[in-house]
C-alpha cells in the first residue's frame, strides 16, 4: 500500500491503513512489564472493532503480569501498538462466541493445539498510540504516528534525498 507522504491522512484513514496492514490476524510480539521486569513473547492476534484480541491461559506468567500492569506494546513488521490490556473472561463464556469463531477460522492450528476451555481467556488490547513505518511511491521511508486518545495523526518523512 504505497501513497505519497504529502497526503494528509485523517484519523480514520490512518487507523484503516494500520488495520489494513495487519489484516485479519498476525503473530505479534507482546511486551509487558511489572516492577521493571520486562517480558516479550509471541501471541496469535485477531483484529476487529479497532482493537487487538488474543487468547491465553489465565495461569500463564504473561497473564499474571497483565493483571498487575495492563500497559503493553505489540509489534509486527513496521507496526508498533502501545495500549491497554483487558481480561474479557473465558473464551467459552463470550455471549456471541465471535472471538472463538474468528480464531477457528484464521488460526485453526493454534486453536486446535492450545484450547483448554477451562483456562483460556480473551485479552482485548485497546490501542493508545501506534507507529507505522511505510514507504512512499518515490521509495522514501516515513512514519505515521496515530494517537488514539487525541484522535490525531502525524506523518513524518524519515528519508531525505
Amino acid at each position: 500500500m504505497n501513497f505519497s507522504v504529502e497526503k494528509n491522512l485523517s484519523f480514520d484513514e490512518a487507523v484503516a491503513l494500520m488495520f489494513g496492514k495487519l489484516g485479519d490476524w498476525k503473530i505479534m510480539a507482546l511486551a509487558s512489564s511489572v516492577n521493571d521486569y520486562v517480558m516479550v513473547r509471541n501471541v496469535s492476534c485477531l483484529f476487529y472493532d479497532n482493537k487487538v484480541w488474543f487468547k491465553t491461559d489465565k495461569n500463564f506468567r504473561k497473564t499474571q503480569q497483565l493483571y498487575q500492569n495492563p500497559q503493553v506494546a505489540l509489534c509486527w513488521s513496521g507496526v508498533q501498538i502501545e495500549g491497554t490490556a483487558r481480561n474479557c473472561g473465558l473464551v467459552i463464556d463470550e455471549p456471541d462466541r465471535r472471538f472463538e469463531k474468528l480464531y477457528k477460522e484464521h488460526l485453526w492450528g493454534s486453536y486446535n493445539k492450545y484450547s483448554h476451555e477451562e483456562d483460556e481467556i480473551i485479552i482485548e488490547i485497546t490501542p493508545k498510540f501506534v507507529e507505522v513505518w511505510d514507504t512512499s511511491e518515490d521509495n522514501y521511508a516515513f512514519q505515521i504516528f496515530i494517537d488514539f486518545e487525541k484522535k490525531s495523526v502525524e506523518v513524518k518523512q524519515y528519508d531525505h534525498r
